[in-house]
């Protein structure tokens, strides 16, 4: 069967995105879709992206199972707040503008990654006080748009979560809410005959990816990874905003794409910088940050 650009595209886009987050432990929906928009609706893209999503996380949860003693009760309080944002999320797919909501999402997460990444990071004490509502918008953001890595990931790194934990407590509110989502779709009969002709397409790119980014990442180490992380969420969320800023006609092609490119150049100095100091340091150290000491940054952690 011969496949059009659109089909060609995602498979493209997919393969790439699997990778990383095979790597990462998160990625995959905020990579495709910014791209996959561009040739599909989001009530065809969404149904589509739950349905493979539901399969990555497990994926993931399972090569990360030797983490869930030690995080999953500080993820409990955000995957029960989960439950509100997605089925109101999921009722008010098809009369939001998603434009919006991501237009939002990355004007208010960019400035808190590029915080990050210049090494300023306060692990907050009260983290089972703010997991119900940060669920909740998660779950909102997530069963709309389909996308919650960046600003799970912003939280996860605050709180200097190390490697195998921080994929742990991904994995675990992302099957949370992949799987909410799926049943959700499933009973407002979003999923169509047009969306599920993209599984196909999507399979094999993720069942090559996610093995190749959990063997490439493996020798990694955590500050490292953590701080790869912050880059990406910032690739991601300024490729998102210059795009969703053209939806909603507020500056043109090619102005728009400024937006990513001062991103990156923002983002290249931080990780000199991030190098340079790092090559300074004695020794790389991997440990978790205490939340009782969580008005000081971590060891490995420069600081701006």
């Amino acid at each position: 069967m011969a496949l059009d650009t659109a089909s060609i595209v995602l498979i493209g886009i997919t393969l790439f995105a699997a990778t990383v987050n095979g790597a990462l432990g998160y990625g995959f929906s905020s990579l495709t879709v910014p791209v996959a928009l561009l040739f599909y609706t989001n009530r065809v893209l969404n149904p589509t992206m739950v349905i493979v999503e539901v399969a990555i996380n497990l994926f993931v949860l399972v090569m990360n199972r030797d983490s869930l003693p030690r995080v999953y009760k500080r993820v409990l309080p955000i995957v029960i707040g989960l439950i509100p944002g997605v089925l109101i999320g999921s009722q008010m797919l098809a009369s939001l503008h998603p434009s919006w909501i991501k237009f939002v999402t990355y004007v208010v997460l960019l400035p808190l990654i590029f915080i990050q990444a210049a090494g300023i990071r306060r692990p907050l004490q009260a983290e089972r006080a703010i997991g119900l509502p940060f669920g909740a918008s998660i779950g909102f953001l997530y069963s709309v748009t389909t996308i919650s890595g960046p600003p799970l990931a912003v939280l996860f790194n605050n709180q200097g979560l190390v490697k195998k934990d921080f994929r742990a407590a991904l994995a675990i509110i992302r099957v949370a809410e992949s799987g909410m989502t799926a049943i959700a779709y499933y009973n407002l009969g979003l999923f169509t005959q047009q969306s599920q002709a993209l599984v196909p397409l999507i399979v094999p790119s993720v069942l090559i990816g996610i093995p190749l980014g959990t063997f490439l990442i493996r020798r990694l180490p955590s500050e490292v990874f953590r701080r790869i992380c912050m880059s990406f969420d910032v690739w991601v969320v300024s490729f998102g905003l210059s795009r969703v800023i053209v939806d909603l006609k507020m500056m043109k092609t090619p102005a728009n794409y400024s937006v990513i490119a001062g991103a990156m150049i923002l983002d290249a100095y931080l990780l000199y910088v991030f190098f340079t100091r790092r090559a300074r340091m004695p020794a790389d150290h991997s440990a978790p940050v205490p939340l009782a000491t969580a008005n000081s940054p971590p060891p490995d952690t420069p600081v701006a």
